[in-house]
């Protein structure tokens, strides 16, 4: 069993990132008039719930939302990294390869499991009618996979950390930005448009309360057996509950110690990686860790790389 010393460095570890997460901000002035540069909704753009854009509340719409929730957070961790991999410095580079390595897990975990799991389901529910609404998809997941697999290997072949280069994370990650993005956002898009689909469920029907459950039970597993310790932090940690208004300040629906426990707890195995989140704890945008101190230099070798922050 594990011993008295386990559970209190447990406690000292969770107690030490609950308040590096929940610590009033230290921005300065400048800071915060200069915010919107160091925010990270750049490279990719984020994606407007179809909820929000259109009021619906449709068995599609509202999984097309709760999916944009998912592909949000996953874009602003795409963006938190690609925004402070040139200024992360020796120290850091270790936890920042963590935090990067998450991101991957992540958006690895959720293909699968859309390929596996989601998308059958979805094709069952409108039947024969509906077995081409994923051929776009397959495509598009194809074409920025191996973007992904050569972000991954160059990660996860480091001889050192200190081998972290971030000029060279950023330009792996350019070149499958574009087809990356664009699926990301089109894969809203075509959830959506089943809600017109003639063979959609009709509104308040058993086939319709089926198809919302579909969603809404692998809404809530595909995060989490990605990985409590990991990419739970990683994705509760990449939430903006002022997003949109507002609107989706208690979005996903749990009770706040549960949040608490997954964030403060599980997140304490890998308490440093957190840093680099682009919101706290408490689910608001913050100044990115790693950032520009002015200089126009790069952490990585010193050199003016007139990169976009």
């Amino acid at each position: 069993m594990p011993s008295i010393r386990f559970y209190t460095l447990s406690i000292l570890q969770a107690a030490i990132l609950a308040y590096i997460l929940y610590r009033p901000s230290t921005m300065t002035q400048a800071d915060i008039s200069n915010a919107d540069k160091l925010w990270f909704d750049e490279p990719c753009a984020l994606v407007t719930t179809p909820q929000f854009a259109s009021k619906r509340s449709d068995i599609f719409t509202i999984g097309a939302t709760h999916m944009a929730h998912i592909h949000n957070a996953i874009f602003r961790g795409y963006n938190s990294i690609y925004q402070q991999a040139p200024y992360v410095q020796e120290a850091d580079k270790a936890a920042f390869i963590g935090y990067a390595l998450t991101w991957y897990r992540f958006v690895k975990s959720h293909h699968d499991d859309e390929e596996a799991e989601l998308f059958p389901k979805v094709e069952e529910i409108l039947g024969e009618s509906g077995k081409d609404i994923w051929d776009e998809t397959h495509e598009e997941h194809k074409s920025f996979l191996p973007g992904l697999a050569e972000y991954e290997k160059y990660l996860s072949s480091l001889p050192t950390p200190q081998d972290f280069n971030g000029t060279r994370l950023r330009a792996i990650m350019s070149n499958f930005q574009n087809p990356f993005t664009h699926h990301f956002h089109h894969e809203i898009t075509t959830i959506a448009s089943l809600s017109t689909h003639p063979a959609a469920p009709p509104p308040d029907s058993p086939e319709s309360a089926h198809a919302a459950s579909i969603f809404k039970t692998w809404g809530k597993k595909t995060v989490t057996k990605a990985g409590t310790f990991d990419v739970v932090p990683f994705f509760l940690l990449n939430l903006d509950t002022e997003y949109e208004d507002g609107m989706w300040a208690n979005w996903p629906p749990m009770p706040g110690p549960v949040k608490w426990g997954l964030v403060n707890v599980a997140g304490a195995v890998h308490w440093g990686w957190w840093k680099f989140a682009s919101c706290g704890a408490d689910g608001r945008r913050r100044v990115l860790y790693a950032r520009d101190d002015g200089t126009g230099k790069d952490a990585v070798d010193g050199e003016s790389e007139g990169l976009p922050h």
